[in-house]
């Protein structure tokens, strides 16, 4: 298996270090160009989207992601990260932000609301489940979250959250929502893959559940199926009792 890189601007970095560390693999903190040239895969973790934008375009990081996008590499993005890889962002700040692109889907910011309207909850992934065994739901921590709106004919939906047909979208002076692309459905899609891509609006790197993780590790290996009986164990401990889940970590977009 290649070097997994993590890109280490802002955000829930080390979270998703040490959950590769407990499948045994190695994460490499990322935060200049030239780094990129060293990894074979790259997360895209979790954090305030706008401050991770902003130092990504101070470090010139942008051309260098979007080409590692293009070459065919696999990518991770997790909640701030899901956002950095959506080729069209809805409910930005103002001037909006940059973005990498790659992953034909259309994400709301913060859809699910402030930090004080984070919340867990039970999701049916059936194709991380066949992949990875375990349970047929896995339960998501989402902060601050964006959810995923549209997506293309060759993206692949891999779990969905139900909406009450009353939900209010977040909004405040300084965020423009396209109303329009904005209209909440009975359901988000909150995950995605795309060929390398992988894109969900949660934090598995929260949990004791490894099988996200696992599941973007097999996307990066050509082996594959390797690993998964030695990871099932793992996956199954309760992530409610995982003192990373408290919502008062200011790291979360």
């Amino acid at each position: 298996m290649g070097v997994v890189g993590v890109l280490a601007l802002q955000g829930s970095f080390n979270e998703h270090i040490a959950a590769l560390r407990r499948l045994g693999v190695k994460g490499v903190e990322i935060r200049k160009p030239e780094q990129l040239q060293n990894i074979s895969s790259l997360i895209i973790p979790g954090g305030e989207s706008t401050t991770m934008a902003k130092l990504a375009e101070f470090h010139n990081l942008f051309p260098a992601l979007r080409e590692f996008v293009q070459m065919g590499k696999p990518v991770w993005g997790t909640c701030a990260g899901l956002i950095f890889l959506a080729n069209k962002a809805v409910g930005q700040k103002e001037g909006g932000q940059e973005l990498v692109g790659g992953l034909d889907c259309t994400v709301h910011r913060n859809y699910f609301g402030s930090q004080i309207q984070s919340f867990e909850a039970e999701l049916l992934v059936p194709e991380l489940a066949s992949e990875e065994g375990g349970p047929e739901t896995f339960r998501g921590v989402f902060i601050r979250a964006p959810a995923i709106l549209k997506v293309g004919s060759e993206v692949e939906v891999l779990a969905d959250y139900p909406i009450p047909s009353n939900k209010v979208l977040y909004s405040s002076s300084a965020v423009e929502i396209e109303e329009e692309s904005a209209v909440p459905e009975k359901k988000v899609i909150v995950a995605v893959k795309q060929g390398k891509l992988l894109g969900t609006a949660f934090h598995p790197e929260l949990t004791a559940d490894t099988r996200w993780h696992s599941y973007f590790l097999k996307m990066a290996s050509d082996l594959g199926g390797t690993t998964s009986n030695a990871i099932v164990a793992v996956s199954e401990v309760d992530s409610s009792s995982d003192p990373q889940t408290k919502y008062d970590l200011p790291i979360f977009r």
